[in-house]
């Protein structure tokens, strides 16, 4: 960045100089014209610990101190977004304050909310999760408390000077020395944007960023920055980014040893005495080393080595040695990780993510399997939902959506899952172990992430296992870290795109009109081509839905003049409507009549109103967390994909079903309209993207019976053209992810006909009445069980008796038994078995539907497993197995005797006779 962007008239009219830091060589801003070092970490340590820079403030104080002066310098206050961010399709979790507004309000695609805003976010970052608890200053969750202004070419609300006047302001009204504060200058590229920023800085700690948004990597009319080997170049707003960091300026103004006794002291007090180490808080010695290491900490990037070196300053300060230093402070540090990440759960849950092993859901498992962990280092039995539950409790009106008793529910089920892959991932890691030991390798890192993505096990667990195996391991300190960043952002998936190609042909076309949503009942119309090419035809209107949404195209014919086609697929580049034809040709210019297949429309019509109907009653009978995970729209049948944290039951099943048919009941009005985005967002929140996130300034709301969605489809005007529903079956396709599928209207019908057949088919077979039909299976069952008992008693003294029959001859000293013996193959096992068993050599062949042969053999020189597939060549089948024991088969049931007769030559061949 060039340094005149830093070159502000307020630095130049308070008495600003500008500096370069002795240290660290970075620009700094100072009313102290005799200060030589930044005031950043590690140019500068901690000097507010024991020394607070600010008034005392806890969260709930600090954080309405930061809203209320916002407010009164003309800001509106902007109610937090949840920390799931549904209304991004590039990341899963919120990050950050403008994570809010991104992409559609900073990209000018929409107005933001307010202009200017303020606004306290909580916010996850898993990048730094090994330094939890390690560092004493680092967070999973955080509230970025933020004020942003949105600069428009014809609206300038503020910009550098008034950001920077609104900061210093802000510090002194919570006690601060503004004449020890620095602004560092600091370059920000992130998220495909950049512009210069100063990091706010007081006692060494950094409070704050004030990021000036004002270029992009979009080629627009203007001159282009090359930053980091890419071109910036001039965004038509110009946005104030700010970020406070909450946690960070109670920690100052409390000058607590560590940012987890400032943020957390009841949480702290309680883990502590639940862990057996509440005395350790009267003890000044600790308070002393939790001290120095949290300054020691702000001096360096404690990931991977750097622990070992952070523990080696603070034990030279104390004169200890490291390892007496880490066995003393290891077990504060865990419970400092476990208050923090209960918080983080807290608000992870409480905005209705399910754990699960994709997407958000990952990253809520790995937390909780991470707390779980060093909750059984320490010993802690007081359940992980109690401690969740309290911290719902202390963050108080939060508006969490989902209700504590689920949450519970959830935290329990995954406590269970936890429990049972610690008793599973023994044996993995004893057999891992023991192969790399063999070979003489270290286990690397990649199987370790294996381990951990595929069975959960973690790596602690890796770690410990795998030294009593005698096998090394290379496991980093900031293994979380690394998992937690694979995981963090979405990796869009490339799918084909066959219209691709006419891409720029349709750009050159004008939109088409989009009947089928101005009459979606109507079912003919008419048109005029404007292209015909590669049997696609684009008209000026249509009533043909093209394929999107989950939802498959209408189908139907064109009539002209001279011909009429078949329209077997519809698809949509840009706003341009395609129809793919066949069985003729059609001319540009040539008006023509459309028809949509009548009973397929108003299929997919129902189906998908009632795909919203049913997610409504699933939210209603499981609860708020119900979340769309995909859809799959059709004529016959569809289904819905929902994330829900156990299996759902037959009984919860009914009551879905019954649910979304009394919604058909009653006749409800399908109520579409086009609303601003960010209006549609505040009113009805983010679970608005149900099936994705729409682009554009508006987006389509579709409201049905209680679901309020951003949908695409076509619809049925009201509830009770939906008919039924009819749920078929509920598959669990992965953890976290049910599956209902379900057919509604006249496909209801089929499918419930359908199983009426099955009943009077079967009542028929059974002689009985459809309502007598379960008790006389479930007798039937019983009593076939009961003789299957008896014929497998049978079959064993048939066996025992065949065996004390069976007559050996002696080859070479060796008994050898070929015979023919009609038994099933298990009992023809037995009986070679018994014979390999003694030593000997035993081919037994039988007869059914299809020819059955096992070769077993007590002698190593004889390889059941090559003679068998010969054998069954014979019976026109094969034969497979191992050394002692091979069968197989075949059609040819006459052969038998010739197989048995070849089988007994190789037998005798191999004995060398």
């Amino acid at each position: 960045m060039l340094e005149e962007e830093y070159q502000l008239d307020y630095f130049k009219t308070q008495g600003f100089t500008r500096k370069i830091c002795k240290a660290c060589g970075s620009a700094f801003w100072t009313r102290d014209s005799s200060r030589e070092i930044c005031g950043d970490a590690p140019c500068e340590p901690y000097n507010f610990i024991g020394d607070p820079i600010f008034r005392p403030h806890n969260l709930d104080t600090m954080r309405e101190a930061f809203l209320s002066f916002f407010e009164k310098q003309g800001h509106t206050r902007v109610e937090r977004y949840p920390v799931v961010a549904r209304w991004r399709d590039d990341i899963y979790l919120t990050i950050a304050s403008i994570a809010d507004f991104q992409p559609f309000v900073t990209g000018g695609i929409v107005p933001p909310p307010a202009n200017p805003l303020t606004i306290s976010q909580p916010c996850i970052r898993l990048n730094d999760l090994d330094s939890v608890g390690r560092s004493g200053r680092h967070l999973t969750t955080f509230e970025m408390m933020a004020h942003h202004a949105f600069n428009t070419p014809t609206e300038e609300i503020y910009w550098k000077d008034r950001t920077v006047e609104l900061c210093d302001q802000f510090i002194a009204s919570i006690g601060g020395d503004i004449n020890r504060v620095t602004y560092k200058e600091h370059p920000w590229i992130g998220g495909g944007n950049a512009g210069p920023s100063v990091e706010v800085l007081m006692g060494g700690l950094e409070i704050a960023t004030l990021v000036f948004m004002s270029l992009g990597r979009q080629k627009t009319a203007g001159k282009g920055y090359d930053l980091n080997g890419e071109m910036y170049y001039p965004m038509k707003l110009r946005i104030v980014d700010t970020g406070y960091g909450l946690e960070r300026l109670v920690w100052a103004s409390k000058g607590s040893p560590t940012i987890y006794d400032a943020v957390f002291p009841e949480m702290v007090s309680h883990v502590m005495n639940s862990a057996g180490l509440s005395h350790m808080l009267d003890n000044k010695e600790y308070t002393k080393i939790l001290a120095l290491n949290a300054k020691f900490a702000g001096l360096m990037d404690i990931s991977g080595t750097n622990l070992f070196n952070l523990r080696k300053k603070v034990a030279a300060a104390i004169d200890v040695s490291p390892e007496k230093l880490d066995k003393m402070i290891t077990p504060v540090e865990k419970v400092y990780a476990i208050v923090d990440h209960t918080r983080c759960l807290a608000f992870m849950l409480g905005d209705c993510i399910v754990p699960s092993n994709v997407r958000e859901g990952y990253l809520a498992r790995l937390v909780i399997r991470r707390t779980l962990r060093m909750m059984n280092d320490l010993k802690i039995e007081e359940p992980l939902a109690d401690l969740i539950e309290q911290q719902t409790r202390i963050l108080g009106d939060r508006k969490f959506e989902q209700d504590i008793a689920v949450v519970r529910e959830i935290v329990d089920r995954e406590t269970e899952k936890y429990a049972s892959t610690l008793e599973r991932g023994t044996r993995i890691v004893q057999k891992v172990a023991k192969t790399y030991k063999a070979k003489s390798q270290r286990i690397p890192l990649a199987e370790i992430m294996t381990l951990y993505d595929s069975h959960g096990i973690q790596p602690e667990m890796v770690r410990d296992i795998a030294t009593k195996e005698g096998a090394v391991i290379d496991l980093p300190d900031n293994f979380y870290s690394m998992v937690a960043d694979m995981h963090s952002e979405s990796k869009k998936e490339v799918e084909e795109d066959k219209t691709a190609k006419y891409a720029e042909r349709a750009q050159a076309l004008p939109p088409t009109k989009k009947l089928y949503y101005e009459q979606p009942s109507d079912i003919e119309f008419e048109g005029v081509v404007l292209d015909f090419f590669d049997e696609y035809a684009v008209l000026d209107q249509t009533l043909f839905y093209p394929e999107g949404g989950g939802q498959p195209a209408d189908t139907g014919t064109l009539v002209s003049a001279e011909s009429m086609v078949r329209v077997d697929s519809v698809v949509k580049v840009g706003e341009v409507i395609l129809h793919h034809i066949t069985g003729g040709v059609l001319r540009r210019g040539e008006r023509v009549k459309g028809m949509v297949d009548e009973e397929r429309r108003w299929s997919l019509m129902r189906h998908h109103t009632a795909t919203h109907v049913l997610l409504h009653a699933a939210k209603e009978v499981l609860g708020a967390h119900i979340h769309q995970a995909g859809a799959q729209k059709g004529s016959e049948s569809s289904r819905v994909d929902i994330r829900h944290f156990k299996h759902i039951t037959p009984d919860e099943l009914h009551r879905i079903e019954i649910a979304a048919n009394r919604m058909i009941m009653t006749s409800q009005p399908v109520d579409i309209s086009i609303e601003d985005r960010t209006k549609a967002e505040q009113k009805y929140g983010f679970s608005l993207y149900q099936g994705g996130v729409p682009p554009g300034r508006d987006i389509r709301v579709v409201k049905v019976a209680g679901d309020i969605e951003a949908c695409a489809g076509t619809h049925c005007q009201n509830t009770g053209e939906v008919g039924v529903i009819k749920i078929i079956r509920v598959e669990h396709i992965q953890d976290g992810i049910e599956r209902i599928e379900f057919a509604a209207g006249v496909a209801a019908i089929y499918y419930m006909q359908h199983l009426e057949q099955i009943v009077t088919a079967s009542s028929d077979v059974l002689s009985v009445q459809p309502e007598n039909l379960p008790a006389t299976v479930t007798r039937f069952f019983t009593e076939w069980k009961e003789q299957k008992k008896e014929v497998e008693r049978m079959s064993a003294k048939l066996v025992e008796l065949e065996i004390r029959s069976l007559v050996a001859e002696s080859i070479g000293g060796i008994d050898v038994v070929v015979r023919r013996i009609d038994l099933p193959q298990k009992e023809l096992s037995a009986l070679a078995s018994s014979v390999a068993e003694k030593g000997g050599v035993a081919l037994i062949a039988g007869a059914g539907e299809t020819a059955r042969v096992v070769l077993a053999s007590g002698d190593s020189r004889v390889n059941a497993g090559d003679i068998i597939g010969q054998v069954c060549s014979l019976l026109g089948g094969k034969g497979g197995g191992k050394p002692a024991m091979a069968q197989g088969g075949g059609p040819e049931i006459n052969q038998l005797d010739l197989a048995l007769k070849v089988g007994r030559e190789r037998i005798i061949a191999s004995l060398h006779v």
